[in-house]
């Protein structure tokens, strides 16, 4: 495993929390992205409400820690507080993050089959037999 981090989800108000974190943490963002800077080709078109929100942000803070986020769309709906944090685990190999992806959810619901994605990961998403959501990540 090369890290685990955490993941927080925002109705909308991800900017301006990452804001505010970088002036806390003195980080500068490693990756950030719209909805619409992210959107395929092939995707259905984005709601005007939805473009200029958060899909993916990556904040850096110490050594190995990362703190990522983004915001909800209309399609899936607003997030509860609580239910809004999930830990990722960043892999080193994709057989790595099957291993955790299956073991984690065992007893558990998965809510994003772990797959092969458009930004050229290798990612899943559940949440465990605890309630606690996970998100396994590998990058190729």
């Amino acid at each position: 495993m090369i890290s685990l981090n955490s993941y927080l989800v925002f109705n909308g108000e991800c900017r301006k929390a990452f804001e505010f974190y970088k002036t806390i943490f003195k980080a500068e963002y490693e990756h950030i992205a719209t909805f619409e800077e992210m959107r395929q080709e092939d995707d259905e078109p984005i709601n005007e409400a939805d473009k200029d929100k958060i899909m993916h942000v990556v904040l850096p803070i110490k050594d190995n820690f990362v703190l990522m986020g983004s915001d909800t769309n209309v399609n899936s709906g607003n997030v509860k507080v609580g239910d809004n944090i999930s830990l990722s685990i960043n892999c080193e190999t994709k057989e790595e993050a099957t291993y955790f992806y299956n073991e984690l959810s065992k007893n558990g619901e998965q809510t994003m089959f772990i797959a092969d994605t458009f930004w050229g990961a290798y990612f899943g998403m559940l949440t465990d037999a605890f309630g606690i959501n996970w998100m396994i990540n590998f990058d190729y």
